[in-house]
């Protein structure tokens, strides 16, 4: 349990760090991008950011009702419409359903790690004290040499319990935190993205 929730710690560190780096990124291209499709242009270099897929879902919704729109009934002034903002608000919840699946995975083994690791180390205390109470049995001696071994053993179960909890304890709550900050970036981006649409395309 330790060493997998410090592989997934470590692994969680990185991929926050690099998805806010490359939302910084994004964020400025898209603000400072005329077109939508100037935007696309530069989602590859931003992979890791979820705002990347939300952009990329609300494009393509957009791109298919103008595309549609124009087939059906072309604009004489050139101007292109959509036909349904709630459709494009539609893609961009469900592409940020996606995201927060993607920050939220293998959070749950940090939770389980959490719980369960002070019970399996409370286990071991008891089996320890349960051996201490054994020579006891077996030598008749309540002496300090014949009960240390097991209660030098509970004591270490303990401490491994602890030492395995703590730690994924605390992540699982900073990362917890750091999905809320993303989850709360993203819905600001979903409705910079339908102001933009609303204001070119309706």
């Amino acid at each position: 349990f330790s060493f997998g929730s410090w592989a997934v710690i470590v692994g969680k560190l990185w991929s926050f760090s690099r998805a806010d780096a490359h939302s910084g990124r994004f964020v400025a291209h898209f603000r400072k991008s005329r077109k939508f499709a100037d935007v696309l242009g530069v989602c590859d270099q931003d992979p890791s950011s979820p705002l990347v897929g939300l952009f990329r879902a609300g494009y393509a919704e957009l791109d298919a009702q103008v595309k549609a729109g124009r087939d059906v009934a072309p604009s004489d002034s050139g101007r292109l419409f959509v036909k349904s903002l709630p459709a494009i608000e539609r893609a961009l919840e469900r592409a940020a359903g996606v995201e927060s699946n993607r920050l939220t995975r293998r959070l749950p083994f940090l939770a389980t790690t959490a719980s369960a690791t002070p019970f399996i180390g409370l286990f071991g205390t008891v089996w320890g004290i349960l051996g201490a109470f054994r020579q006891i049995g077996v030598t008749g001696s309540t002496s300090i040499v014949t009960v240390a071994p097991g209660i030098a053993e509970a004591l270490v179960n303990t401490a491994a319990g602890l030492v395995a909890a703590v730690p994924a304890l605390i992540a699982y709550n900073y990362f917890n935190g750091r999905v809320k900050v993303t989850r709360s970036e993203m819905r600001d981006f979903a409705l910079e993205f339908l102001n933009l649409a609303e204001r070119h395309f309706t």
